[in-house]
Parts: C-alpha cells; sequence; structure tokens
C-alpha cells in the first residue's frame, strides 16, 4: 500500500495515541503541577506526532525530513523523561510508565529507522 498522508503512517498513529493516553493520564496530576510537569508532558508527547507531521510535509528535502525525525525523537526521549518524573513524583504508577516508556521506546525505533532510510521517505 503507497502511503500518501502522514496519518497513513503507523509512526504518527502510535505517537498520536500515546500523546492521548498522555493527556487522558495526565489529567489527574495535582493542580499545582498544571503550569509545569502537566503542560510539560502535554506538550513533548504532542510534538511527537506534529513533528512527524512536518518530516512527512518536507519529504522533498532530505535534510529536512531527517531534521524533523529527529525532532520527534528529541520529543519523545522528553516525553520519557517527564514520564518518569510523573511517577517518581508518585502521579503514575510504575505500571502506566512502563507501558508508555515501551511505546515510545518502539516509536524512537521507527524515527530512527526512517532517518536512516530517508532515501525510502523522500521525493
Amino acid at each position: 500500500m503507497k502511503i500518501t498522508r502522514h496519518t497513513e503512517l503507523e509512526v504518527f498513529q502510535r505517537a498520536f495515541k500515546a500523546a492521548m493516553q498522555v493527556f487522558e493520564l495526565s489529567k489527574s496530576f495535582p493542580k499545582d503541577e498544571m503550569y509545569s510537569l502537566t503542560d510539560q508532558v502535554r506538550r513533548s508527547s504532542r510534538s511527537v506526532a506534529a513533528n512527524i507531521t512536518e518530516a512527512w510535509r518536507k519529504r522533498r528535502y532530505e535534510a529536512a525530513f531527517i531534521s524533523k525525525l529527529s525532532d520527534a525523537e528529541t520529543e519523545a526521549a522528553e516525553t520519557q523523561t517527564w514520564l518518569l518524573f510523573a511517577e517518581r513524583c508518585g502521579y503514575l504508577a510504575d505500571s502506566e510508565r512502563s507501558v508508555l516508556d515501551d511505546e515510545y521506546e518502539v516509536i524512537l525505533r521507527m524515527l530512527v529507522s526512517m532517518a536512516v532510510n530517508a532515501k525510502k521517505w523522500t521525493l
């Protein structure tokens, strides 16, 4: 199947779903974390999918495509860090964080593979 839209990419679908899971879980974070941890983890998780979208639109230029994938990779790793903070602060159960951490590891592997094989994805 030929992929014609970024929303058809498995990595985008996984990143979007993970961001929605982060959003749902972060609803229970304390109100005093609203403008720090809650905002940061929501922002970084959403940025993964957003940067994948931008990479898809820049695939005419291999370097720009790889750069946006790198940004998505960075945001995914940042999300993992914020989730670790949330767990250590007692806002997330280890099992909740662990499931999301594993999902972000899959997303990271997919992003790296796309970047390494950029010629397959670029126009």
